[in-house]
């Protein structure tokens, strides 16, 4: 099949590999111009300079809602669109345009998760598994039929930058196996249960500033889902913003008010946590490790010299 690609960063940059090595013809690859977006600096893997070393045409866009790129799409006659990290809405006149329509790979599985940075959002709500999902692209995001699914287990330490490396790996087969399926016809079309549905926003600074309101354990998981190279969950101690590197829940159970300096406990440093701090029925958060604002990584200990005061959500 003549398949054209939509996508970027290093999951673009994976199905693209993925179809270079599967003896379908890759004849225009579409992708956006590097950003200094935090999140859009991680993985960033480059869709362009692959495609440009295999000699296949590239076209930079930040939105795909100009003339010569649908003049472009048209004249490379492809049997089939593959997109993957595609970072804005596709219009119906290019998903619809091949016979095969487009396929669109996302890393959740769907209808849970659409939307962005569905491993980082699903690891904070504590799923037990992720994983990647081929679907027929349609008017709504990430809604389309569905061919292929593969999961991955998430274990009780996994960061998202574990789960990220795990979930990856599975790009190249599903494509290959959805490829295949497609170009022979035996693939099968499942729609979504949309009452299962969820959908997420993009991932900004906000999002990893911590409440202490909220329990101990989705705290940590916060804090493992912004690990390294991600930014990490912050807080404020004395004005100054500290991040959370390290952290896990508390064994034993404190009372009191929600980001209190509490108490030592093993290698940290208790915080209380929860809206429902103050029953004293609740375990807090252990900071294990913290990093400064010039960039000083020290054992929660070696920070927090004496107890008491508060952490807070901002200075």
């Amino acid at each position: 099949m003549r398949v054209i690609m939509f996508g970027y960063q290093t999951w673009g940059h994976r199905t693209l590999q993925a179809l270079l090595d599967s003896g379908h013809q890759v004849v225009l690859v579409v992708t956006h111009p590097k950003s200094e977006h935090a999140y859009e600096r991680i993985w960033s893997d480059s869709v362009a300079d692959l495609a440009e070393k295999q000699g296949v045409p590239v076209l930079l866009r930040n939105r795909p809602d100009d003339e010569e790129l649908l003049r472009s799409i048209e004249r490379a006659e492809p049997d089939l669109i593959v997109a993957n990290n595609w970072r804005t809405w596709l219009p119906p006149e290019i998903f619809d345009l091949p016979p095969h329509g487009t396929l669109n790979i996302h890393d959740s599985l769907l209808p849970a998760y659409a939307g962005f940075s569905p491993l980082i959002w699903a690891l904070i709500n504590g799923e037990r598994e992720v994983g990647v999902t081929a679907h027929r692209m349609n008017a709504e995001l990430d809604m389309g039929d569905v061919v292929l699914q593969r999961s991955v287990p998430v274990g009780p330490t996994d960061t998202a930058t574990d789960l990220f490396h795990r979930t990856v790996d599975l790009i190249g087969p599903i494509v290959t196996e959805a490829l295949d399926l497609i170009a022979s016809g035996q693939a099968v079309w499942t729609p979504q249960d949309t009452s299962r549905s969820s959908f997420f926003h993009k991932r900004s600074l906000e999002d990893s500033r911590i409440d202490w309101s909220w329990p101990a354990e989705a705290l940590e998981r916060l804090v493992r889902a912004q690990c390294d190279p991600y930014p990490n969950a912050f807080t404020h101690h004395r004005g100054e913003r500290i991040r959370i590197v390290s952290a896990a829940v508390s064994e034993g159970r404190y009372g009191g008010t929600p980001g209190r300096i509490f108490i030592r406990e093993g290698d940290g440093i208790v915080i209380v946590a929860g809206a429902e701090a103050r029953s004293g029925r609740l375990p807090g958060l252990v900071i294990r490790r913290v990093r400064t604002e010039d960039g000083t990584e020290l054992a929660a200990a070696d920070y927090f010299r004496t107890m008491g005061g508060y952490l807070t959500a901002r200075p």
